[in-house]
């Protein structure tokens, strides 16, 4: 589909149970026409500091026609916090939302997840557009509606589903990502491959790719799982292969270490765990630091110890186990249940 400024060289189409919608992806996306359509309504866009000051103009002059609202906070994981989530509703109900109004997440995950917790909860419901402006958020926590914030027991641990009724995937943004940043997402990108997409590791492989289509293959990947199980009771819990270690890893360390880090790290724990429980092929450890190693992603160095506390919080802890995902190889996960007794003699 074409625009007048941007084109859209992906239009893909979620359905959850009864509830659709679609994900653009392109670069220089026309937004003030892909937002036409919701030009009677107010909008709130929520987004931090650092996207404030790259994108005010940008945005002031693509919705100019608008009637919009900027809310700002902090550009850090702190922002997902009760103190963060409380302010911003202050805000809302300050400016007297209402729920024909509309809530706009412009940010990466930690924006996404507050914006979207934030929709989910007040006025019990307003409709929410997501813009990723990281890698990470466009190929992982701007699809499949899980919305959250942390406590100081963990990560995502207070959250709802709240399915956008839009995402529109702009890879412009990443123009101003720093390189870092673009690494970390790659470790998101890197798990859908393993989890599912052979396909999509050997484009990593490569010296040069097609960013849209790196992009355009993770989204499916998330996009198939989602819409199998949308509310996580089997195959959507294939997507937090390495964030059981990873979410304790983050947690440890005060979130001073990036999540796709933390992922990476984590994902490296669940093979070798995989290979102690002779579950995972050994060979796919090599193969993940070759292609991790070039990426630029972080081995595990460290004691495992050291974050067992923090995993016996995990959302997947039930009926005192931990159901952790492993590889047996590329694109075959599975959920392994470990009693908490049994961590500490895994981790030597």
């Amino acid at each position: 589909m074409q625009g007048r400024r941007g084109i859209y060289i992906k239009q893909i189409k979620v359905k959850i149970k009864d509830f659709k919608y679609d994900i653009l992806l392109g670069e220089n996306i026309n937004l003030k026409e892909v937002l036409n359509p919701f030009i009677s309504r107010r909008l709130f866009i929520i987004t931090d500091k650092n996207l404030y000051h790259y994108y005010e103009s940008y945005l002031n002059n693509h919705l100019n026609d608008f009637n919009f609202i900027f809310v700002v906070v902090e550009p850090s994981e702190h922002s997902k916090s009760f103190e963060s989530y409380e302010s911003v509703i202050n805000t809302l109900l300050q400016h007297h939302i209402s729920r024909n109004d509309l809530i706009v997440a412009l940010g990466g995950g930690v924006v996404g997840d507050l914006a979207g917790f934030v929709s989910a909860t007040i006025l019990r419901g307003v409709d929410l557009i997501q813009i990723p402006t990281s890698l990470l958020a466009m190929v992982d926590s701007s699809i499949g509606g899980k919305t959250g914030i942390d406590t100081t027991y963990g990560k995502n641990l207070v959250g709802a589903f709240k399915q956008p009724i839009l995402v529109v995937t702009d890879t412009h943004f990443l123009k101003t990502l720093p390189k870092v940043e673009f690494i970390n997402g790659l470790a998101e990108v890197l798990k859908a491959g393993l989890i599912r997409d052979k396909a999509l590791l050997e484009l990593l492989k490569q010296d040069h790719y097609d960013v849209v289509e790196m992009i355009y293959k993770a989204i499916m990947v998330k996009k198939e799982i989602v819409e199998l199980d949308p509310f996580e009771s089997h195959e959507r819990m294939f997507l937090n292969f390495g964030h059981t270690f990873g979410h304790s890893i983050e947690q440890a360390h005060h979130y001073e270490i990036k999540h796709g880090f933390c992922v990476a790290m984590g994902m490296d724990l669940a093979l070798q765990l995989g290979i102690h429980l002779k579950e995972t092929n050994p060979n796919l450890l090599t193969e993940y630091y070759q292609l991790s190693d070039k990426i630029g992603l972080p081995r595990f160095e460290g004691n495992k110890t050291n974050y067992i506390e923090q995993i016996k919080y995990d959302k997947k802890h039930k009926n005192g186990k931990i159901y952790f995902v492993l590889l047996k190889e590329v694109g075959q996960p599975i959920i392994c249940p470990i009693s908490e007794e049994s961590l500490y003699d895994l981790s030597n």
